[in-house]
Order: structure tokens, then C-alpha cells, then sequence
């Protein structure tokens, strides 16, 4: 039975929650207003929100002619709103698959990342752009061997697990394994390539919002879609794993199952995400850890708060990249990059006096 105190706890601790996901929507939803209006053509803030609601309701709106003249419409729903609706999904897909990633392997560090994922990725990429080998042809070149090879790092991990039974240890080991691998490789593509290519592999792996696209926005936005419920769903067997694979166990949680779950369904959303995206670091990795400071360690309100930490930081690098050096777009991984150095040194320092 819950004593009186414990309920009064329970009761702050849900009320911090609900304040702070409030709060992150708010942000989130001024954040993207802001983020609507910047750009290099010549729109007010109040053209811009304008050309927004004329292009949900065409024909209901009267447009000043300086507006269309200027295709304002055009330049805000061709050309900014789906970038950045499409840092907004990122960057939520980016988080929640951190905050599965660190709850299934017990370790603060693990994020798509630094568990080869994206390296993984990475080499694909290299291997279309520098050989133009790859499973699809075309556009789709790049983006096709991206997703490829991040799942089969994913496939790999999995079963290079398997050999030696599941657990974290076994599954970070793999993972560092492989993103040395892959590392590798792509380096040795970099030094064959010529300049032309290896510069557009760098380029790719800066990690850019500047490629996003309508239909890219919805593939991106339906996996997201479809696998958040169902890690909602799951929530109570990742907090029991979180705990520790005996503990889960004896809660009747099915751990190698459980475990590969997870863990597909984290990569899934990784690999969708950065073979448009190229890789973009450090949300994967930060947002869970903001998350987790102020609202506990609960998955059920762990993975939406993190997504929503992880799509106000995504955004918020994006209005960076895009405005701190006029008439240039600073690749946004490489913002992603700067924002969050800081955050672990802030780390170190604090467990360090602790």
C-alpha cells in the first residue's frame, strides 16, 4: 500500500511532468514559428505566417499582391515548412531511439551512434557516392544504401549477440566493433575516392536538413508514427530491463525477445531518419539525459519527453545553422555538435564534485 507520503510524491512528480512537457510544446511551437520565417527571400514575419495559412486554406485567404508576385507561398510550403516539420520528426525520432538505446543496454553512452549505426550508414553512403554501387539507382542511390547498411550493422549487432548470448556488454562490444569497421572503410573509399566525391561524403556526413522534402517528411513521420505507440505499449518491459536482465526476467519479461525488440525498432527509426539526413549526432544522446534529469527515469513519459527535448534541439540548431553567419547554412550535425559538448562537460564537472 502507498503511504501518504509516497502519494504526495507520486502527485509532484506527475505534475513536474506534465509542466515540463507542456513547456516543451510550447517552446517547440514558438520555435517553429520563428524557424518559418527565416530564410534569405524578403518576408516579413507577417508574410510569412500568411503564405502558411494561404496554403492551408487556398483560396480563403487574400494575399497582398507584393506576395504573389514574390510567390511567397511557394517559397514557404516549397522551401521552409517541411524542413522544418522535418526537424521536428528528426529530431523527436532521434531522441526516443537514444532514450530505448540507453534504457535496453544500461549505459548512459549508448545512442545509434555510438553503436555503429550511423557509421554503418555513413559507409553506404560512401560506397554510392565514391563506387555508385549500391541497391537502388538514381536519387534514391545514396539514401537506399544509407538505410541498407544501417540495418545490417543493426542485423549484425544482433546476432554477434546472439553467438555469445544477449546482454548490454555483449551488445556495446559489438557495436564499437562494428563502428570501427565501418570507419575503416569509409576512410579507405575516402583516400581512393577523388576530391569531387570525398567532398561530397564529408558533406553528407555533416549531417543537413537542407535535402528534407514533402514525401521524405511523411515516410520519415509514419515510422515514427507507427513505432512510438508501440514502445508506449512496451514501456514497462524497457523499465524493467533498465533494471537489469535478471530483475526483468523475474518480472516475466521475455529478455532476448524484449531486447531485440528495442533494439530494431530504435534502429528502424535511425536508419529512416539519416539516409535523408546524413548523420546528426548528439540528440540521440543528449535529450535523453536533459529528460531524464528532470522527470525521472519512467518510460512512459521518458520516451515522449525525450522525443519532444530532441525536436527542440534539432530545431533550435537548425535556426542556428541558418543564421549565425549570414548568406551561409552551417550543416546542422555540425551544430548539433557544438550544442552539445557542452552538456557533457557539464556532465564530467557534476559527477566529478558528486
Amino acid at each position: 500500500m502507498m503511504t501518504d507520503t509516497g502519494r504526495q510524491e507520486y502527485a509532484r512528480l506527475t505534475e513536474k511532468r506534465a509542466l515540463f512537457i507542456t513547456g516543451l510544446i510550447v517552446i517547440l511551437a514558438s520555435l517553429a514559428g520563428v524557424a518559418v520565417t527565416l530564410g534569405s527571400a524578403d518576408l516579413s514575419v507577417a508574410d510569412s505566417y500568411l503564405a502558411v495559412l494561404a496554403g492551408l486554406f487556398p483560396g480563403a485567404v487574400d494575399l497582398p499582391d507584393r506576395m504573389v508576385e514574390s510567390n511567397a507561398v511557394g517559397i514557404i510550403w516549397g522551401w521552409r515548412l517541411h524542413r522544418v516539420l522535418f526537424a521536428v520528426v528528426a529530431g523527436f525520432g532521434l531522441a526516443i531511439a537514444g532514450s530505448v538505446m540507453q534504457g535496453v543496454l544500461r549505459n548512459p553512452l549508448a545512442s545509434p551512434f555510438t553503436l555503429g549505426i550511423a557509421s554503418a550508414a555513413s559507409c553506404g553512403a560512401s560506397i554510392a557516392i565514391i563506387l555508385g554501387a549500391g541497391v537502388l539507382s538514381g536519387s534514391l542511390l545514396v539514401i537506399g544504401n544509407a538505410f541498407l547498411f544501417a540495418m545490417l550493422a543493426a542485423a549484425a549487432i544482433y546476432g554477434m549477440a546472439r553467438l555469445r548470448g544477449m546482454g548490454s556488454e555483449t551488445m556495446i562490444l559489438a557495436g564499437i566493433a562494428l563502428m570501427y569497421l565501418f570507419s575503416a572503410v569509409t576512410s579507405l573509399l575516402q583516400y581512393l575516392g577523388t576530391a569531387a566525391k570525398v567532398q561530397e561524403v564529408v558533406f553528407w556526413m555533416f549531417g543537413s536538413l537542407d535535402k528534407s522534402s514533402w514525401p521524405k517528411l511523411g515516410i520519415v513521420t509514419v515510422v515514427v508514427a507507427a513505432i512510438v505507440p508501440l514502445l508506449l505499449w512496451r514501456a514497462w518491459d524497457l523499465n524493467a530491463l533498465a533494471e537489469g536482465d535478471e530483475t526483468a526476467a523475474s518480472l516475466g519479461v521475455p529478455v532476448e525477445r524484449s531486447m531485440a525488440g528495442f533494439m530494431l525498432a530504435a534502429s528502424l527509426v535511425t536508419a529512416v531518419i539519416i539516409c535523408f539526413t546524413g548523420t546528426i549526432g548528439f540528440i540521440g544522446l543528449v535529450a535523453p539525459h536533459i529528460t531524464r534529469m528532470v522527470i525521472g527515469t519512467d518510460h512512459r513519459t521518458l520516451i515522449p519527453a525525450s522525443g519532444l527535448v530532441g525536436a527542440v534541439l534539432l530545431l533550435g540548431a537548425d535556426c542556428l545553422a541558418r543564421t549565425l553567419i549570414p548568406g551561409a547554412i552551417i550543416p546542422v550535425g555540425i551544430m548539433t555538435a557544438f550544442l552539445g559538448i557542452p552538456f557533457f562537460l557539464y556532465l564530467f564537472m557534476r559527477r566529478r564534485d558528486a
